[in-house]
């Protein structure tokens, strides 16, 4: 995974969890489902920077 896939997909990770928190303290139901949406975004990025790893791994 490249350093710069995985500052962004570290970054979308904790706005997520950060909007997360503030629907929670906001009651906000949107905020909350938006911030969780956003930490499964970054997690499929990591898996499919993992993926590509591992295939360049098997390929060298």
């Amino acid at each position: 995974m490249s350093l710069e896939d995985r500052a962004k997909a570290v970054a979308k990770n904790i706005e997520g969890k950060a909007q997360e928190v503030i629907g929670d303290i906001t009651g906000n139901p949107d905020d909350k489902a938006q911030g969780q949406a956003k930490q499964a975004e970054s997690q499929v990025r990591h898996t499919v920077e993992n993926v590509k790893d591992e295939v360049k791994k098997a390929v060298e």
